[in-house]
């Protein structure tokens, strides 16, 4: 199905102010220096962890959980994601992707199945996809998205412009993945707007996408809803990628 977006504001910066704070001019008498020393010991010694939290590139600010090691920093409010291979429920030539996938997703702070689920959806793992309204690649990502200097179907790029926007889509749907996905198909606008409202194509994709994406959070190894899409004349898409990625579907 072709993706339709609305085209992302430009990315702003502002300088913080140097902040002061530290302790100069004196020294902490020797005494106070073993009572903290004890007190900091205990402190480390209950705690039971040396584990630190790592920052996920371009994450931060307000809106986003800092999350623990082996996870990435997702919307507040929302589950942890762990680091790991992507549910088997996908096709072949979605796991095809699978470790770009992990790549993709850690570096957007998104669970790598919902990043699989749209690439299912929209190109079923083909990097040559090119829709009738023009969009392009893996995620299926509009001409305007990209800069002159692109090459829209290089995997990593049309994987950094399509999920930067399913980024701003979730930010804005609170972590609720159904309207994330239909934010992503009918742009960012429909998910503050009543369903009612959206076109067909995009209920149709928000319902897909969200059972297809439920069943591989749980933990299954077969998706009836992706079963069910797929025999709906998605099977020549999924074909031609396995063509043009040289794999047996």
């Amino acid at each position: 199905m072709p993706s339709r977006y609305e085209s992302p504001p430009p990315y702003q910066t502002t300088a913080l102010p140097s902040q002061g704070g530290c302790l100069s001019g004196f020294l902490i008498p020797p005494l106070a220096v073993i009572i903290i020393g004890t007190v900091l010991a205990f402190i480390w010694l209950g705690s039971g962890t040396s584990s630190t939290l790592a920052a996920v590139p371009g994450q931060g600010g307000a809106g986003f959980a800092q999350a623990s090691l082996g996870q990435v920093a997702i919307p507040s409010g929302g589950k942890g994601v762990q680091i790991g291979s992507i549910s088997p429920v996908f096709s072949p030539e979605i796991q095809y992707w699978s470790g770009s996938i992990k790549g993709w997703a850690a570096a957007a702070g998104l669970d790598p199945n919902l990043v699989a689920t749209v690439m299912q959806i929209e190109s079923c793992g083909d990097p040559r996809a090119l829709s009738p309204a023009g969009a392009m690649g893996l995620f299926q990502v509009m001409p305007d998205h990209f800069t002159a200097s692109d090459d829209p179907y290089n995997p990593d790029t049309n994987a950094a412009r399509g999920l930067a926007y399913l980024k701003r889509s979730l930010i804005a749907a609170n972590g609720d993945a159904r309207l994330a996905l239909a934010g992503y198909n009918g742009g960012i606008g429909v998910i503050r707007r009543p369903e009612s409202s959206w076109r067909l194509q995009t209920q149709h994709y928000a319902n897909v996408g969200s059972g297809i994406y439920n069943d591989a959070s749980s933990g299954v190894t077969q998706s009836l809803r992706l079963q069910a899409w797929m025999g709906n004349g998605v099977k020549s898409m999924c074909h031609q990628a396995a063509s043009h990625l040289g794999i047996n579907p």
